[in-house]
């Protein structure tokens, strides 16, 4: 379980831009991790089985282990480290799990923080426990499992069996699906078992030097088609321009795209092969 900012927080940083401030941000559950959380809880209710949940994390993390206790959960495990790279805390999650015979390990596909899509692959490295990326659906009966995973263009069916370490995402189950903490969840979890795993400290196998927040966005000038040649000539004659053609999501036409080129084409001078390609209108 990622302990990852709320989407709807504003994101800042501090000391020299080198670490992310946490003043007035709020922390919830990592989505993805989630929709793994809710799909355990199901078969918890079918198959009867327990869920722990785990973290690698310093005490400000166990507010949201409290919630996943509260939504299901009937352990949580704090792995006491001050989570600095993928590597660590695959490593620490990777031993915890190779002294405790787990079934099924359920991770996120990624976390919504810094978005490596790193941990689930290494912990398989690590223990040598198959692993499905990118799980959209889980069944298991026994201790044989059907799977799908997300690809380019579709889904992909595969079989396998247990002990699985899958990489979850929406797919697994549905935003609908989601539990919310109720009061008798919320009293329960104080009553349940929240264990911290004392750790020896390993050297980060990568160091954030600095971050930076995207650039707000330009404006956007809208022409009609009829003024794109008076456009052109008043805004970017002699000046380098580059044009994507885009018809399925901007709606324009061949038509169109013809008249934007010549026009293009009457106040700069492109190169013969600049102009061939410029005829040949491309999806990507």
């Amino acid at each position: 379980i990622s302990h990852v900012p709320d989407t709807t927080s504003k994101i800042n940083f501090c000391e020299n831009n080198s670490k992310f401030d946490k003043s007035g941000v709020q922390f919830v559950i990592n989505p993805n991790d989630e929709f793994g959380l809710t799909r355990a809880i199901w078969f918890k209710e079918k198959n009867n089985a327990t869920i722990d949940v785990i973290n690698v994390g310093l005490q400000d993390t166990e507010s949201t282990l409290r919630k996943a206790l509260a939504i299901g959960a009937d352990k949580a495990v704090r792995i006491n480290h001050d989570p600095k790279d993928g590597f660590s805390v695959a490593k620490f999650i990777s031993d915890y799990i190779s002294e405790n015979n787990y079934d099924l390990i359920i991770a996120g596909r990624e976390s919504i923080d810094y978005n490596g899509g790193m941990v689930p692959g290494m912990i398989s490295a690590i223990t040598n426990i198959n692993f499905i990326d990118k799980c959209i659906a889980l069944n298991i009966s026994g201790n044989s499992v059907e799977a799908a995973r997300e690809i380019e263009g579709g889904k992909e069916n595969i079989s396998t069996q247990l002990p699985l370490i899958i990489g979850g995402q929406k797919g697994l189950v549905e935003e609908s699906d989601l539990r919310i903490p109720n009061m008798r969840g919320i009293m329960m979890a104080r009553k349940k078992e929240l264990v911290v795993v004392e750790t020896s400290d390993i050297p980060s196998a990568t160091h954030s030097k600095s971050f930076e927040k995207p650039q707000p966005k330009g404006e956007v000038t809208l022409v009609s088609s009829d003024d794109i040649e008076k456009f052109i000539l008043e805004n970017i004659e002699g000046k380098t321009i580059t044009i994507t053609y885009e018809a399925n999501v901007l709606g324009v036409t061949q038509e169109l795209w013809d008249t934007i080129i010549n026009a293009c084409l009457l106040y700069t001078s492109p190169s013969p092969r600049d102009v061939e390609e410029s005829r040949m209108p491309s999806s990507a």
